[in-house]
């Protein structure tokens, strides 16, 4: 009864086109009233106990430094790096964005923020070569999901921070898997574009002196993960701290390195993140509630039980899981998925001896797959704004890199290698 009311609930109000923040916190009010004797102030109590927390610092600062990096210059030193890495070959511009995407998921930690960042440049200069613009969008927008996996990442933190899963195991498990389903879009992208005859973005041949003064010239730029992560990983701060590092360093090499930073850039940024970061916020509180009322009502003990009914086997289970999270990626935001499903699904992997972060990289990565997938698709509409093409052209395109994305998933799903080989190291 109580998860019929929970669910119904929220389903219900999804489709009426209530806000997803809304859409939780009212549903988990429905289910308690009608269907538990538990007082109604335990969601706004633990909606605002839960943001009591200093690792979920680290998601406004990372918010902010990805914007100050894409204001700052930061992102077209990285094109420049990408087209002379990958620009030669046929199809150039959408290797260039999906290179760039990856250089840039190094920086932000972010889906949406990698799309406008990079698709603002690239989005309209591939229209311009003649590129299919619902093409153009789709690709920018699938490789923009590939900021959420490749470390430092917003989910692999909240992850952490629900899962009581190290967040320098998780950025370390993602980069392997973040490399794969790079390089799985630019095998798609190069195939669609040797099809259509897409030129290269420069005549001239691979040249191994331009891609040396492409990265001289990105250095700074590509100093912020070593940094980010050298940090973590050498000791000298926490996750937390390094999101704050990364931002004051954004600020730095804007204002007085590449100089194209200035006061008003600089209170806009400052505002966009405050306003993405309440949103987030938001989300994240009433889905804790959520989480914390579906366990003190048995539900995820109920749903583990249903699983395990199904089969003993981990394959079958994870297939299952995975099916699951590609369904709800395509109508709940990554965050609220995340807070809701992790204290259900985790205690299930683990009972069958799947490890907690390989698990965090499977459920990131599908997760990751619902910002290209309609109706919530949220890169989608990214790129649609940024790059001026319509959405319904940008979804007609994106089949072909989801069905690769799809194919990424089940080989880190059933090669944990994938995931746990760098974590291994930090035993």
């Amino acid at each position: 009864m109580t998860i019929a009311l929970l669910f119904g609930t929220l389903f219900l109000c999804l489709l009426i086109g209530v806000p997803i923040a809304i859409s939780l916190g009212v549903s988990a009010l429905v289910a308690i009233y009608f269907g538990t004797t538990l007082q109604l102030d335990i969601i706004t109590q633990k909606a605002f106990t839960s943001l009591d927390s200093f690792p979920l610092l680290a998601i406004p600062f990372f918010m902010l430094a990805g914007i100050l990096m894409s204001k700052g210059g930061v992102s077209k030193r990285l094109l420049n790096l990408a087209s002379s890495i990958v620009g030669w070959m046929t199809g150039g511009l959408s290797l260039v964005t999906i290179v760039a995407c990856m250089f840039f998921a190094a920086i932000s930690g972010s889906g949406p923020a990698t799309v406008a960042a990079i698709g603002g440049f690239m989005i309209p200069a591939m229209i311009t070569r003649k590129y299919d613009g619902g093409f153009a969008g789709a690709v920018t927008a699938a490789a923009g999901s590939i900021g959420v996996i490749i470390p430092p990442s917003i989910p692999f933190v909240l992850y952490g921070v629900i899962g009581s899963v190290s967040v320098g195991s998780m950025f370390l498990a993602g980069i392997i898997p973040g490399l794969l389903i790079g390089i799985a879009l630019m095998i798609t992208s190069y195939i669609i574009s040797k099809k259509r005859n897409y030129r290269p973005d420069k005549i001239e041949a691979f040249s191994f002196k331009d891609v040396l003064k492409s990265l001289y010239d990105a250095k700074w730029a590509l100093l912020i993960p070593v940094i980010i992560l050298g940090g973590i990983y050498g000791g000298i701060f926490s996750p937390t701290e390094a999101a704050v590092v990364a931002t004051v360093y954004a600020l730095i090499i804007g204002l007085f390195i590449y100089k194209e930073l200035d006061i008003k850039t600089i209170y806009d940024s400052f505002l966009e993140a405050v306003v993405i970061n309440a949103t987030t916020m938001i989300i994240i509180g009433l889905s804790v509630s959520v989480a914390y009322f579906m366990t003190l009502e048995q539900i995820p003990n109920d749903i583990a039980t249903f699983l395990t009914g199904l089969s003993e086997s981990p394959i079958i289970i994870l297939l299952a899981i995975n099916i699951l999270l590609f369904i709800v990626g395509m109508f709940i935001d990554t965050i609220s998925a995340l807070v809701v499903l992790t204290p259900i699904l985790l205690p299930i992997v683990t009972t069958v001896g799947v490890d907690p972060i390989h698990f965090g990289v499977i459920l990131v990565a599908n997760l990751a797959i619902g910002f290209v997938t309609p109706p919530l698709g949220v890169n989608l509409f990214v790129a649609s704004s940024v790059g001026n093409v319509k959405f319904e052209k940008i979804v007609s395109a994106i089949i072909p890199f989801i069905i690769s994305m799809v194919i990424c998933i089940i080989v880190i799903t059933f090669f944990p290698t994938l995931s746990l080989w760098l974590p291994s190291f930090l035993n």
